[in-house]
């Protein structure tokens, strides 16, 4: 079940990150050509948060039917949408061939991509976590970091291949190279169906599904959105933090210097660091509690935040891994981790679903879908320099702090109650 899940979030996360290493090469003269540079780059990441503002309603479209019908048939259609919306990508005529409609295909199958995604995550999540808790319900966080994997594996593969098709001439890059990793989607989407065909559905929802439910998941959650909030909150740091020292990095590094193949070995590098960690940080959550790990990484995040970027701003590929491999690499990681079994013990059974794919992907649309544009504008705004990037990753590591501070542990919990909700630090649930 576990390599099931590992296996289905790269391919979905592939398909989602191939978008934004592509948009931070070349997608802003491709698709905007009439703009200037600047302009065109922010253009670009605004068909990327485009796919992030679909994320939540993927959640609660996929949630919904998720926790009525069960996990399984969602992952399958979710991973069929965002198999085919990647390969349709790669086949999109640029602007110089249809014009106008040319960004807005992309931006439609970027939405596309989005409403998937969203949903997919918390699938995925409530099938490893919820079969791990009748066997090996201590060690839902170690289990859960497999589909944790699937984020950082994605990132991996979407640099590896993208970093062979940039070593093209400029002109065959722009002309047909960058089309390559989206097409290969189709062929990552066939690997991925055959696997999750033979799954079996969650235990769990099919003793919880024998209970008579009266309302739809989303409007039981709306009435109590405290959980839901906290659950957005407490993630947002880890996704600001992925953000911007991944894709957003990406256009960034290229204009302070460094070529393409240097950045994206960067990202690979640190992708593989964040491989290491990541379990061993949801391991690690199983022992001495969720919050202690998260706030460990918020805070390393925040205190490394001008450092990294310092290293960035100072023109040599090895300190640019290096600064890569400790923000994204450890401090994201130690911070992304344990959120899968955080988020899943947040939640009852017969809301689950909708709940973690509600609060993560609202995390992700805040931390993650904004934060390029917003430090893109800044960077535009006062001429350079990485300090409004710095800024932006101490506010999102602080907004996880603040959070993951005031919320109640539940490693411990048992997952089988159909209504549990978590509350606030010291009161009772």
């Amino acid at each position: 079940m576990a390599i099931s899940g590992l296996l289905g979030t790269t391919v979905e996360f592939y398909d989602f990150l191939v978008y934004g290493t592509v948009a931070a090469l070349v997608f802003g003269d491709l698709f905007f050509p009439q703009a200037d540079p600047a302009v065109g780059t922010i253009a670009a990441f605004g068909t990327f948060a485009a796919g992030y503002l679909a994320r939540p309603l993927g959640g609660i479209v996929f949630g919904h039917f998720g926790d009525r019908i069960g996990r399984k048939s969602m992952m399958l259609l979710t991973m069929v949408l965002m198999g085919l919306g990647s390969f349709l990508i790669g086949l999109l005529p640029t602007y110089d061939a249809i014009g106008v409609w040319a960004p807005v295909l992309l931006v439609a199958l970027r939405v596309v991509q989005g409403i998937a995604i969203g949903g997919e995550w918390g699938g995925a999540m409530l099938m490893v976590v919820e079969h791990a808790e009748r066997t090996q319900g201590s060690r839902r966080g170690l289990w859960s970091s497999f589909t944790q994997l699937g984020a950082p594996l994605g990132s991996v593969l979407s640099a590896g291949v993208v970093t062979l098709v940039a070593g093209l001439p400029d002109d065959d890059f722009r002309s047909w190279g960058w089309r390559v990793p989206f097409l290969l989607s189709i062929v990552l989407l066939a690997v991925g169906l055959f696997v999750r065909l033979k799954v079996a559905e969650s235990p769990l929802f099919a003793q919880a599904k024998r209970e008579p439910v009266d309302k739809p998941p989303i409007v039981e959650l709306l009435r109590r959105p405290k959980p839901v909030l906290l659950a957005a909150c407490v993630g947002i740091g880890a996704f600001t933090t992925q953000s911007l020292l991944t894709s957003f990095m990406i256009s960034y590094a290229v204009d302070e210097g460094y070529t393409r193949p240097q950045v994206l070995t960067a990202v690979t590098v640190a992708s593989c660091v964040a491989l290491a960690v990541l379990p061993a940080a949801s391991a690690l959550s199983d022992r001495v509690g969720r919050r202690p790990v998260v706030l460990a990484g918020a805070i390393a995040s925040a205190a490394l935040a001008f450092p990294v970027l310092a290293l960035v701003d100072s023109g040599s590929p090895g300190l640019l891994i290096l600064a890569l491999a400790l923000g994204h690499g450890v401090a994201q990681s130690t911070m992304y981790g344990p959120l899968g079994a955080l988020l899943t013990e947040m939640f009852g059974t017969r809301v689950r679903y909708t709940g973690a794919s509600l609060g993560y992907q609202a995390a992700t649309l805040v931390g993650a879908g904004f934060s390029p544009l917003i430090a893109g504008s800044l960077l535009a705004s006062y001429g350079g320099g990485s300090t409004p990037v710095s800024l932006l990753l101490c506010a999102g590591a602080a907004i996880t702090a603040v959070t993951v501070w005031r919320l109640r542990e539940t490693h411990t919990d048992a997952l089988d109650s159909p209504a549990a909700t978590p509350t606030l630090e010291g009161t009772p649930r």
